[in-house]
């Protein structure tokens, strides 16, 4: 077999197979360049999903004549010089629009600030055309048409043109949130146009842009550091999530990424908080020393490497859950909303029809009604009617003073159907579910127990030999003392065993072989092992379940007030260990629209 060298233009091709994948591929690149170039509008304009018209027009610094011929070449770029350690760009490996050329029609249009004139350049499948005059404005206009028209068995791996179009518009979005003084517009035959004003130095209101309002409504800042790594962004309360992790978004020294690491953090800063099949709304962005992220894994650039994986991993899971201790007990907004839809005539089925003439001292009686019940005689508003009775209503009582106005669930006044409680506060009132309450609060008090001791340990009878490789077994003797704390006795059998001498009470029989495995594999990936740290807030979460006040038990005024206290004192109450939320809060504000008073 004759050894050779292949083509330019096929070299060119293998490379954009890896670069562009499909047309958001594209857009990133060129989004990316304009970025690079400085521009402070960027407009993408596309068809057929980006597969027939991908067209990025930007106010960036613009290329001279002389440049466009080096640009369409590859690794030709002005973002690099030596040090491949030190990347401050997003693109600059140079691949980008040599390797678009070789598979579509490509223009390039560009002016720069001093220039009288632009000029073009073009690639059609490879094949380049010389540089001509054109006029221009400042920056650079890209334009790309056909896409895939030299390499047409690539055509019958793309999706239909929504779908396509619709990742062109998620590359768009992450582009904003990464650059909020960056304005953007999305526009094409096949959508409606979508713009981003710049917000400056404003995040918040560029994320609110792209996630919608909602999200500031609902979202905790977070802000922290360590060994010179730091973490910035937003995450949303547990309550408020969503049934897939599009709505999650990660940077890296402004760069978008997709990267496991990350997600894996954001999962275990959330765990017990959020309901299986749900994913948290959050914006993540870290800075960190060029030098300590590799972001040359994949010509893609959308993956990363860091130097020190655990200390990120820790860092993200520290703050997140250091942010939900100090504001994530708060409710979503999205309940309330949820509350005032239900309680809209169009939202209802149709009521009972109205008998004026039912009685002459109740002109407004409806022919079915449905009381509200008040438990204690007395406590509250009511008196206490039967479940069958009509409603009695006595003269409202005096409201203690201090009762609302000094805690944040106000006070008890009633509950209802055995299970939700009725509670007024300064500017509105709250209902809250009692069982999903409790639960919260002694599972947390179980998990403060199991971080502020040692956990029991029982001690096997034979102890367990566990044959792993050395590596492994190197890795899970050198944490021997932290799974100790947690009930774990192990000790070196030999260079390649394992023996389990004691494990965790709680967990009672158990897979020892299995939970070692499992030990050993989150030590090679992430050099932490958090696995029977999380078998064991399990089993609490699941202990607290079955050892919390019960749906129907009728509470007394006291035990209501004091389970409302317990919640403001107790991070995380605002959603049980399930996810479901514990309570929710209607502004008095959205009661009075209700009855048409604002």
């Amino acid at each position: 077999m004759t050894i050779r060298q292949l083509s330019e233009t096929l070299i060119n091709q293998i490379a954009a197979g890896e670069v562009i994948e499909r047309p958001a591929s594209a857009a990133k690149e060129l989004i990316e360049n304009a970025l690079d170039a400085g521009a402070t509008r960027i407009e993408v304009a596309t068809a057929g999903g980006g597969k027939t018209l991908l067209r990025v027009t930007d106010n960036g610094s613009g290329m001279a004549p002389g440049e466009l011929e080096l640009a369409i070449r590859r690794h030709c770029t002005s973002k690099l010089d030596t040090d491949l350690l030190d990347i401050r760009t997003l693109g600059f490996r140079g691949e980008a629009l040599p390797s678009i050329g070789s598979v579509a029609r490509l223009s390039l249009l560009s002016r720069t600030a001093d220039a009288s004139e632009g000029a073009e350049i073009s690639v059609t499948g490879g094949k380049v055309e010389p540089v001509r005059p054109a006029a221009a404005n400042r920056g650079t206009v890209v334009e790309v048409r056909d896409l895939f028209f030299a390499t047409p068995a690539r055509l019958k791996f793309m999706k239909s043109e929504k779908a396509e179009a619709s990742a062109i518009s998620d590359v768009v979005r992450r582009m904003a949130i990464a650059f909020p003084h960056v304005r953007f517009v999305l526009s094409g035959s096949d959508r409606t146009t979508l713009e981003f004003p710049a917000t400056g130095t404003d995040r918040l209101a560029r994320i609110a842009q792209v996630l919608g309002r909602d999200f500031r409504d609902n979202a905790i800042e977070i802000d922290a550091e360590r060994e010179g790594v730091r973490l910035t962004g937003f995450a949303g309360v547990p309550t408020f999530n969503r049934g897939n992790s599009l709505h999650q978004f990660a940077f890296v020294n402004g760069r978008p990424v997709q990267d496991k690491l990350l997600w894996s953090a954001l999962r275990a800063a959330y765990a017990e908080t959020i309901p299986h099949g749900r994913y948290p709304v959050a914006v993540l962005s870290i800075e960190i020393d060029p030098a300590l992220v590799d972001v040359n894994v994949h010509p893609a650039k959308s993956d990363v490497r860091f130097r020190d994986p655990g200390l990120v991993r820790g860092l993200v899971i520290g703050a997140i859950r250091e942010a939900l201790g100090r504001e994530g007990d708060r409710a979503a907004t999205t309940g309330a909303s949820g509350l005032m839809r239900a309680f809209r005539p169009e939202a209802q089925r149709p009521a009972t029809a109205w008998t004026p003439a039912a009685s002459p001292y109740r002109p407004f009686e409806p022919a079915a009604s449905m009381p509200l019940r008040a438990e204690q005689a007395g406590f509250a508003e009511f008196a206490t009617p039967s479940a069958r009775s009509e409603p009695v209503f006595t003269a409202q009582q005096p409201v203690p003073d201090d009762a609302p106005q000094q805690h944040p669930l106000g006070a008890a006044r009633a509950q209802l159907h055995e299970n939700y409680i009725v509670a007024q506060t300064q500017d509105g009132l709250v209902i809250v579910d009692q069982h999903a309450a409790h639960e919260r609060l002694v599972f947390e008090a179980m998990r403060n127990a199991l971080h502020s001791r040692a956990v029991p340990a029982q001690a096997l009878l034979i102890p367990e030999i566990i044959d792993l490789p050395e590596d492994d077994c190197d890795r899970l003797v050198a944490h021997a003392e932290e799974f100790a704390t947690l009930g774990l006795g192990i000790e070196r059998f030999g260079p390649g065993a394992i023996a389990v001498r004691e494990t965790p009470a709680m967990l009672g029989e158990m897979d020892a072989a299995g939970l070692i495995r499992q030990l050993a594999d989150e030590l090679a990936e992430w050099d932490t092992a958090n696995g029977l740290k999380a078998k064991l807030e399990y089993l609490a979460a699941t202990m607290a379940c079955h050892g919390s006040v019960r749906s129907g038990r009728r509470m007394r005024p006291e035990e209501m007030n004091a389970l409302l206290r317990q919640m403001e004192a107790t991070p995380g109450s605002g959603q049980c260990n399930h996810g479901r939320p514990t309570y929710i809060e209607l502004k008095l504000s959205d009661i009075e629209r209700l009855f048409g008073r604002s």
